[in-house]
């Protein structure tokens, strides 16, 4: 039998598929945050934040601590790419596109 395995990109604000996903990891007051975004939909969010970036400071968090930085990465993003060859070569089934399950970001960080 033969199976075929579709990942739908959908963006989280308005439940529709989109080809143009774009994952936002982001944390306010000490919670971590992870929402998939269109591109209007991000362009609005980024927009909504740079006031408030541009005069905050960036904090560099110690992987000792099992904090992760905020950040924003697309489904082909660099980091992002370089987590599915990890653990790909680490066995774990992750799909091409679309987001990468926390679990398998914090092996990720873990082993990093």
């Amino acid at each position: 039998m033969a199976q075929r395995v579709v990942t739908l990109l959908i963006d989280d604000i308005t439940g529709e598929e989109s080809e143009d996903v774009t994952n936002v990891q982001f944390s306010v007051a000490g919670t971590d945050f992870e929402i998939d975004l269109n591109d209007k939909n991000h362009a609005a969010f980024m927009n909504a934040l740079a006031p408030y970036m541009e005069k905050g400071r960036r904090i560099k968090r110690s992987r000792k601590s099992g904090g992760s930085s905020a950040r924003s990465s697309s489904s082909g993003g660099g980091d992002t790419a370089k987590i599915r060859e990890w653990a790909k070569s680490q066995g774990h089934e992750v799909n091409e596109r679309g987001r990468v399950p926390a679990h398998i970001r914090q092996a990720y960080e873990q082993a990093h």
